[in-house]
């Protein structure tokens, strides 16, 4: 299994926890109030809404709470303004991460960062110290049960998929931002079995950890993923499934 399929498996699992401390219902809130105040609040012209609108849903959040998010983004309502913001750094064995932030208090929010890779042994770094190893693109992942490869292979490059990646138990099907609806689409009008789709931050290469320096990875991930303002993590660690179940089960 590669690097982002094992490192996306983590935050998988950790969202049943997350939605229970109804963090999960926050996140999907202020993604889709900053995308109402960027883009406007269609999702039919606006992707970054319609994608943050189907996340909410996906989660059962009340349209009512994803109509006032709307709302309060493009200023028909009034409440809390967010700013996005990205902060860089590294980790254990030098794994360079991105954080992903939406406040209404960038000093709050990095002071809490630089605090969580201090205290886990990371390294907070200058902006553009490691942004340059990640691409933006679409990744959706499905079951390897609900179709044949051959065929799901047929069908995403001809909707203009850039490359499919057989795993363990899954695809990965990857495109870019531009494409991702389109091939999404055309996945579900198979009605195939999907796992989950996003537009993500996907390395150019990965770093092997193993023993202390992969538990302090996944210790320093999950701090800053339990951060009330971080919305994303996105890091270049490789790390055994044993090395992940054994962490999270200790």
């Amino acid at each position: 299994m590669s690097g982002h399929s094992k490192w996306h498996s983590i935050k998988h699992k950790k969202a049943a926890t997350d939605a229970k401390r109804g963090k999960t219902f926050t996140r999907y809130i202020k993604e889709i109030n900053i995308a109402a105040r960027l883009g406007g609040g269609d999702p039919e012209t606006n992707p970054r809404l319609r994608h943050a609108i189907d996340g909410a849903k996906s989660v059962n959040m009340p349209g009512d709470n994803i109509k006032k998010a709307i709302l309060r983004g493009t200023g028909e309502l009034d409440g809390v303004t967010y700013e996005a913001f990205t902060y860089e750094g590294y980790g254990p064995g030098g794994v360079a991460i991105l954080v992903e932030v939406l406040t209404d208090n960038k000093n709050r929010s990095v002071a809490e960062v630089r605090h969580v890779f201090s205290k886990y042994n990371g390294n907070l770094g200058e902006k553009g110290c490691v942004g340059w190893m990640f691409t933006r693109k679409g990744l959706i992942i499905i079951p390897r049960g609900s179709i044949e490869e051959d065929e799901l292979l047929e069908l995403v490059l001809e909707c203009g998929a850039e490359d499919l990646k057989v795993e363990d138990e899954t695809y990965e099907v990857v495109t870019t931002v531009e494409e991702f609806d389109q091939v999404l689409d055309a996945i579900k009008g198979k009605n195939l079995e999907i796992e989950s789709s996003e537009i993500t931050m996907i390395p150019s290469s990965f770093i092997q950890l193993d023993g202390k320096q992969a538990e302090g990875m996944l210790r320093l991930f999950e701090k800053l993923e339990d951060l009330d303002d971080v919305q994303n993590v996105w890091a270049n660690f490789d790390i055994s499934e044993e090395e992940i179940e054994g962490y999270q089960n200790s």
